[in-house]
């Protein structure tokens, strides 16, 4: 029997990676990530010229082939028209990391109390965090399963999709100028990737596409010391997390490493979720 090389089995040479919401906070970091262990990839998001330009960086620091897509991925007849140019000029997407999210276009609307909450915002953001979701592992996946090698589907979901918001954490805590607190639409699209990521686990296994759930923890992106602080004292680590650790686990669901592992949720939360 041949040795196990357990190092290659992390490598990512030879692979694609779609990513979408890739010029994000965590989003342009999982991009990294990919490229430094020698996959191509293609970065996905709204801003056309913004995801050119992150995937010219990508190349020039790594070597490794990128290209920037713009796409609503709220309109499936955009998600086609992006699926199609990666499969241009890639031939094949091996791992799709399923992990656009909005705020919506109104970010006080965004963080208005439950008693007063818009309709409009809840299905604004519900048309990215989930319709979204749905429309590219529904494209992505059908040219896994004609190509027949399997694949990997990451989604990233939240802590707050597994638990309840602790509100005492959000006392005194502020977000570019203004109050923040976690609205009942973003734990509910997030819930539901969960529910997505289990379903497609399953439904995908014969054609040997794993599907698994990435649960990151709160990031440092922004928030006053106040938050930090609350946040900090909510988690057994005593901190927030680092992009690098969540990217990390992400690395691990995309290689072979992880190849006996679908269905699973994975939480990056320094035992936030534990109490």
């Amino acid at each position: 029997m041949t040795p196990t090389s357990f190092g290659k089995l992390q490598r990512l040479e030879g692979k694609v990676v779609l990513v979408t919401g890739a010029t994000g906070i965590l989003g342009q970091r999982f991009c990294e990530g990919y490229a430094e262990l020698g996959a191509s990839v293609a970065l996905v998001d709204l801003d056309a010229a913004l995801c050119r330009k992150t995937a010219r960086g990508i190349e020039k620091r790594y070597g490794s082939q990128a290209v920037g897509v713009g796409c609503d991925i709220t309109c499936s007849r955009a998600v086609d028209a992006m699926v199609h140019r990666v499969m241009d000029v890639f031939g094949h997407i091996d791992v799709l990391h399923n992990n656009a999210a909005t705020k919506g276009h109104n970010l006080r609307a965004f963080f208005a109390p439950f008693e007063k909450y818009s309709l409009d915002v809840w299905r604004e953001v519900m048309a990215v965090n989930i319709d979204g979701m749905f429309l590219v592992a529904q494209r992505v996946g059908q040219e896994m399963i004609v190509r027949g090698c399997g694949g990997s589907v990451i989604q990233t979901s939240s802590i707050y999709g597994l638990v309840g918001a602790d509100p005492r954490i959000y006392k005194g805590s502020r977000y570019l100028g203004g109050p923040i607190n976690t609205p009942a639409v973003y734990a509910t699209s997030k819930a539901a990737v969960v529910g997505l990521t289990r379903h497609l686990a399953t439904h995908w296994a014969v054609h040997s596409i794993r599907v698994n759930c990435l649960v990151p923890g709160g990031v440092e992106s922004g928030q006053n010391r106040e938050f930090k602080k609350r946040y900090s004292e909510r988690v057994p680590l005593r901190r927030m997390a680092r992009a690098e650790e969540i990217v990390s686990a992400a690395l691990f669901l995309a290689s072979d490493a992880s190849s006996y592992v679908t269905g699973q949720v994975l939480a990056v939360d320094g035992g936030f979720t534990a109490w």
